[in-house]
């Protein structure tokens, strides 16, 4: 499985992509593959300030359900709205199957001051996580 060099990786499976001071999560192509299709997604409003590892949602598949953390200290400012299972609207979580670095990602998280990403795990790190685990 390769992961791409350009993202950050969380232990939990989140990856994180930053640009100028906004970081794009979402869940890594392994998390996926884990879940089998997802069917439902959940995520915090617009709005919410989270820290790492704080909860910022739930994602359902007919195998398990999984709870998304928070790889970087921030306020959510998007959400991938067509994903969203939001109570009054069904959303569509397929494009987080099809790809899950691209359409697929969940949140923008407007970093914290002082907030960086170096505490998260290089491509090369998450890899050998993965095959720590025996994945």
């Amino acid at each position: 499985m390769s992961n791409p060099t350009g993202l950050r990786y969380a232990p939990t499976h989140e990856w994180a992509k930053l640009e100028g001071d906004v970081v794009t999560v979402g869940v890594t192509a392994f998390a996926v593959e884990q879940l089998t299709e997802p069917t439902y997604l959940e995520l915090k409003p617009v709005g919410t300030p989270l820290n790492p590892g704080d909860k910022l949602g739930v994602i359902e598949s007919y195998k398990s359900t999984s709870d998304l953390y928070a790889p970087v200290a921030g306020t959510i400012v998007e959400r991938n709205e067509p994903l969203v299972d939001d109570g009054k609207r069904k959303g569509d979580p397929k494009p987080v199957n099809d790809d899950a670095f691209g359409a697929g990602w969940m949140v923008k998280i407007r970093l914290a001051p002082g907030a960086t990403l170096d505490h998260l795990l290089t491509a090369e790190q998450y890899d050998q996580q993965l095959a720590s685990e025996g994945h």
